[in-house]
């Protein structure tokens, strides 16, 4: 923050000199990173946070919408001015796939909530003071959002990404410049704002906050992802100031440098009719029955575990009827009394039984062995 002193409606050199260094700071921040390299940001956030929000979801029993994000530059001073009360900070931290850290924002008020809901409170009280256990449930909730989101990066980056358990505090960001790696110094930090909504209980802002330096080497590996993915089909596109012969694989015409790509057509249209001989393929018939027989003995495979698998029965359910599952709750299936069940061998169907009881323990007697086991 620069401090403006005025004196006779006249700026001193000083203030002068202390105005144009704030503003190049600013354009040089802004040069580091583009326009594309934040649409990059945003959809890395966009799908990432899709991911973390259904893993919330499933942790809250409750509807939760992350929005699209937004993504601007700042610094740890602008972001220490604007907000002055304490929040939660979640340090993530990659160890494997990504070499760096970001940290999560979110209100002292929101982590109240969902430490509330995970603990099957029926009301939420948010005049307590916020506690270790608020700190440990809100880690295990980013832990479990951003291990889904990990996976989502994996299937984008195409190798696989994984988080150290993250860790949380009750900071500000004045403080957060001593105790948290990423806040410390002045270098450029990519802002990314999401609104998360959870039910009709929280509708709030969350923030991420990424180091330049990694946000950049992030775009980078996406950017080189997509050309990766589509360097097979870049592969086939061909000059269009030149005339090919539409006969001649691409394939062919691509092993060729492209400086010498015309010689190398023309000299095989030249060359096409005689030196390219087709023929139909003659494949040997397999009609007869074959009389191969093998003397091996079965003990060659006779130790080899096989596991047996009895089905009860099964059944289809919503996703919102398995949410309400608890203790207690029966669930029908689509066997009926006294059917047989299906025996399994490693996931193949071999027979059919009934149940028995040996002792203490269930067993099948088997009533029926499958046709198409016993044939093959």
């Amino acid at each position: 923050m620069v401090k403006i002193t005025m004196n006779n409606d006249m700026l001193s050199q000083e203030e002068i000199d202390a105005l144009l260094k704030g503003t190049d700071k600013e354009e040089e921040i802004s040069e580091e990173i583009g326009d594309i390299e934040k649409d990059a940001l945003g959809e890395i956030g966009n799908i990432s946070m899709g991911t973390a929000a259904t893993t919330l979801s499933t942790l809250l029993n409750q509807k939760v919408t992350i929005t699209t994000p937004k993504v601007t530059i700042t610094t740890i001073d602008k972001l220490a001015d604007a907000y002055q009360i304490p929040f939660v900070a979640i340090d993530v931290t990659y160890k494997e796939g990504l070499e760096g850290a970001n940290i999560l924002i979110l209100k002292v008020d929101d982590v109240k909530v969902i430490t509330d809901i995970m603990m099957g409170k029926d009301e939420i009280d948010l005049e307590r003071e916020l506690t270790e256990l608020d700190l440990s449930a809100v880690s295990e909730v980013m832990n479990q959002m951003m291990g889904s989101a990990s996976t989502s990066l994996s299937e984008m980056f195409f190798k696989k990404i994984d988080i150290e358990p993250p860790k949380s505090y009750e900071i500000t960001f004045n403080e957060g410049k001593e105790k948290i790696d990423v806040l410390k110094g002045d270098q450029p930090l990519v802002k990314i704002s999401f609104r998360m909504v959870v039910g009709d209980i929280i509708d709030s802002e969350m923030m991420q906050l990424v180091p330049i330096d990694f946000a950049k080497e992030v775009v980078d590996i996406l950017l080189g992802s997509k050309e990766e993915a589509s360097a097979t089909e870049e592969a086939y596109e061909i000059d269009n100031d030149f005339e090919v012969n539409k006969e001649i694989p691409k394939a062919i015409l691509f092993n060729e440098k492209k400086e010498n790509t015309t010689e190398k057509v023309i000299d095989s249209d030249e060359k096409s009719e005689e030196a390219v001989v087709v023929k139909k393929p003659v494949f040997e018939t397999f009609n007869g029955k074959s009389n191969t027989s093998y003397n091996e003995s079965i003990d060659l495979v006779a130790e080899i575990p096989v596991e047996i698998t009895a089905e009860l029965g099964r059944t289809t359910k919503k996703i919102d009827e398995i949410l309400e599952y608890g203790p207690g709750t029966i669930i029908e299936l689509d066997k009926l009394v006294g059917e047989p069940l299906n025996i399994y061998a490693n996931g193949k169907s071999i027979a059919r039984g009934e149940v028995v009881v040996i002792d203490d323990n269930f067993g099948i007697r088997i009533t029926e062995i499958v046709n198409s086991y016993k044939n093959s």
